[in-house]
Formats: C-alpha cells, structure tokens, sequence
C-alpha cells in the first residue's frame, strides 16, 4: 500500500469517527455552525498535503481542530465582512487567535457534551432537538434522520436549519448546565443516545445491519454523561447498550446474514460487557428510581443469563411494569413475543391481536414477520406466507430482506 493510500485511509478513519469532536469545538470557538462546518472541511482538506510532507500529528484531532479555526479567521479577514464585524466578535477573533493551539482530550469531550446540551436546551422546539443533535453532533446524515422521523429529505433539513438558527438568534450558550438545569435537558439527551445507538445496533436503512462506529459512539456519549451525572435511567442507558452490543459479533454471519438470540454462539458473547451491564443495572434498581432503560436493561440482562432456559416468565413481569412507565405498541409486540415463548405461539397471536390494529405499527414489518413466524409454527403457512410478503413490503435493510426472504422460501420448497 503507498504512503499516500494508507493516509488517505487514516483521515477517512479520522473524518468517521471524529469528525464531531472536530465540529463540536470549532462551533464553542467561532460560535456559528455555517462557518464551523465550513471550517472543518477544510481542516481536512489542508491535513491531506501537509501530513504526506510532515507526518501525522501526536494529536490529530486537535491539530485539525487548531487548523479549522485559524482557517476560518483568515476566511474572515479576507472577506469584506471582516470590517463590518460587532466589535464583540473581532474580539472573539482576537481570543481564538491567542487561544493554545494545543487542545486535551477533555477539553475536545467536553465540547461535544456541550454541543448535545445546546442543542437540547428547552428554547428549542422538542420536535427538533433530537434530529440536530443526531445531525450535528452524531453526524448522521439528513437522509438517515428524515427515514428514521418517516417525512421528506427537505423537510428534516428545513427543521434542522430552524434548529441551528434558534441557537444563533437566540445566543444559546455553549456550555453544560448547571445541576439546576441538568434534568429538564436529560431525557432529550438521553433519547438522542439512544437513537444513535439504536441505529449502530439495527441499521434502518444499507447493507449492512450493524454500524459498528454509531454503537460505539453511543456508548461513549453515555459513559461521558453518566461522569457527569451518576442518574439511574443514564446507568440504566448505559447498560441496555453494553448488554445488547455484547452480542454484536454472534448477530450475524460472516456474509452478513442475521442469526437469531436463540440460534446465535454465546461463546462469541463479551463478557467484560455482560458484567458491567449487569452490575450498572444492580446499581440503578437500588436506587429505586427505575424508569424506561432501567427496565429494558434489566429485560436484557435475564437474556444474558442464559438462551435454554430463560425466565420468560420475569421477563413478561417486566415487559408488564415497563408498559406502565412507557406504554408503547413495540414493547406490547415484544411482550407478545415473550409470551408465545412462554405459552405458545397462538397465546402471542391473542396477544398481537391488541396491537394491530393501532395505527403506528402498520408500517411496522416487525408486526408481521412475527405473525408470520408464529403462523409458521402453528402450521398454518398460507397465513405465515402472507404475513411475509407484508413484512417484506415494509422492511428496508437488505440483511433483514435476506432473511424474511428465507424464512417465506422455507414455507414452499417446491
């Protein structure tokens, strides 16, 4: 491999995984988001001549940080703006240009606990909180965030736009808040985690199921949170990831082809996660403050113990418990599924029979595949076959494709 190929790949690595890190700070410093993302592409542009003749930095993160904001200076400068700038910001100019170009790692992980806290501030529509942290923070794309909030390409830009000009107009500090303010941004920032990680975990969209670079992220925004406040529900986030990414590498095949819980080679499970997953949701069931994670952490935690002989019947006690902190037609559908795995697969069709017809899961292919699957077991593959075809209708990532499409060909070898 060439010099230049092995560093084009590094900063490919680089722009995937800290790309955020990088826009987080440059927006603290310059204080407009247009012109920090302008500023970081630029950054990374500039590293690729001036690493192949110097080397890659001790710290390349800060160095493409320190590049970005002094480009966007002599941006400035050059342009006719520069004379016409409030006096307050030629003096942010001036700080930034004094600031020490050499950046810690806290100082770059704090900035991006500032930007998740920012964007989460109350002054902005909750209906866009989410969906700009997951664009400017997490870096997913408007074309993945518009698919996970079912509207148009356009619409989610529009909001995400209103969002980053509510920050400007409004002079939204970049700071995180105080022990005051703390807890009315929290859930917004917990829920953007969670999306983020949910969507590393079980991609909506793509070829591949798992996005490895989203779940581990997630992970990482967690523990960050949780160092800043020891909540129960942020021990209990942190454990739902840990315990269902210890799983990752037994999920799939190695073409990619989806195994399932009870299929899949425990040995392939990570420990180190499974123990710290277990004791976080030990440490928030003793504070007696459970919520929605907590739950869900504790639901995944009896998974972990054992797949040939699960306790169905406390997971269904907690599937229970957990519909009245957070009803919701996906957890009744998991409940369903607990239960024909406790009492059969006609008990679950009972059981699914409340949930179909609520509007929000007729777009829902997990509905149907699990119809499907328990009609399969029941013998009756005409219904189980049409179940299929609805899922597949729905579904839209390729792995999940594969296997509906295997579990429908099963039903008519011939």
């Amino acid at each position: 491999m060439s010099a230049s190929k092995d560093l084009s790949e590094q900063l490919t690595h680089l722009y995937k995984n800290h790309a955020s890190k990088v826009l987080a700070s440059l927006v603290r410093l310059l204080g407009d988001f247009d012109l920090a993302e302008e500023a970081m592409h630029e950054a990374f542009s500039v590293a690729l001549d001036t690493w192949n003749k110097q080397g890659v930095p001790a710290n390349p993160t800060a160095w493409l940080i320190s590049t970005g904001r002094f480009k966007a200076i002599d941006n400035l400068r050059r342009s006719k703006r520069f004379g016409e700038l409030e006096p307050d910001i030629q003096r942010l100019l001036t700080e930034i240009e004094e600031h020490n170009q050499t950046l810690s790692q806290q100082d770059i992980e704090d900035d991006q606990l500032r930007m998740i806290f920012t964007c989460c501030h109350p002054a902005i529509d909750p209906q866009i909180q989410i969906p700009l942290t997951l664009r400017e923070v997490c870096g997913l794309s408007t074309e993945e965030i518009a698919s996970a909030y079912l509207v148009s390409t356009s619409t989610m830009a529009q909001r995400i736009v209103r969002g980053k000009n509510k920050i400007q107009q409004a002079k939204i500090p970049f700071v995180i808040p105080d022990l005051q303010e703390l807890p009315e941004r929290l859930d917004a920032v917990l829920s953007v985690i969670y999306l983020v990680f949910s969507e590393g975990y079980s991609a909506s969209t793509g070829n591949s199921l798992l996005r490895v670079d989203l779940s581990n992220e997630a992970i990482r925004l967690a523990r960050l949170v949780l160092a800043l406040r020891p909540d129960s529900e942020v021990m209990g986030l942190l454990a739902l990831m840990l315990l269902h990414e210890s799983r990752r590498k037994a999920r799939t095949d190695e073409n990619g082809n989806i195994i399932l819980l009870q299929d899949q080679d425990k040995s392939l499970w990570l420990q180190s996660y499974i123990d710290e997953g277990r004791s976080l949701v030990q440490q928030a069931l003793e504070t007696r403050r459970v919520g929605a994670y907590t739950l869900q952490a504790a639901i995944a935690a009896v998974h972990a113990q054992s797949t040939d002989n699960t306790d169905w019947n406390q997971i269904i006690s907690l599937y229970s418990v957990l519909l009245q902190v957070e009803p919701s037609p996906v957890i009744e559908l998991n409940r369903a599924v607990a239960i024909a795995m406790r009492d059969g697969p006609q008990a679950g069709l009972d059981a699914i029979d409340n949930i179909e017809e609520k509007s929000e899961l007729r777009g829902y292919h997990k509905l149907y595949s699990t119809q499907a699957e328990f009609f399969s077991r029941l013998g009756k593959t005409t219904e189980a076959a049409a179940a299929y075809k609805q899922a597949l209708k729905l579904v839209k990532q390729s792995a999940e494709k594969r296997f509906l499409s295997e579990k429908l060909a099963e039903l008519s070898p011939n």
